[in-house]
């Protein structure tokens, strides 16, 4: 087993055919200590100094780079219909203290029944994609 403490380098510049995939799910790139295995097999422990980030570079051998990768997840996405629709659902979702993405023409919200509750009571159009879910860093009383 290789212990990891950082990453090498944000992204690989080899070929894919050249980069070993270790896939971890969201939660996993949170946590400082963790184990994981890669697609040939090799396990790694991760006692880290700093978070890890998708697609950077963990471990190189025999010209290959290993890289982590992010695991897609469910999440309901919601597509805003106008500025007001959009202040309208950030306002709703944010009373839920529910982990969410805001991208320009939607938000991506965690897969939870909360938001299935406020979906259904609201009546908004809403999808469920697999995606990279990426939720903003909570501040607390951020000044």
């Amino acid at each position: 087993m290789h212990l990891i403490q950082r990453s090498l380098s944000p992204s690989s510049a080899l070929t894919a055919a050249d980069q070993i995939t270790l896939h971890a799910e969201r939660r996993q790139f949170l946590k400082r200590r963790w184990r994981g295995i890669a697609d040939d097999g090799t396990e790694f422990g991760f006692d880290l100094d700093s978070r890890l980030t998708d697609g950077c570079v963990i471990f190189q051998q025999d010209g290959k780079d290993y890289i982590v990768r992010q695991v897609p997840e469910l999440v309901y996405e919601v597509i805003y219909q106008s500025p007001a629709h959009a202040a309208l659902v950030a306002w709703r979702v944010g009373n839920l203290h529910l982990p969410a993405q805001i991208l320009a023409d939607r938000i991506h919200v965690l897969h939870d029944e909360a938001m299935n509750q406020l979906l259904a009571s609201e009546g908004w159009d809403f999808s469920e994609p697999e995606v990279l879910f990426q939720p903003l860093k909570a501040i607390a009383h951020a000044v």
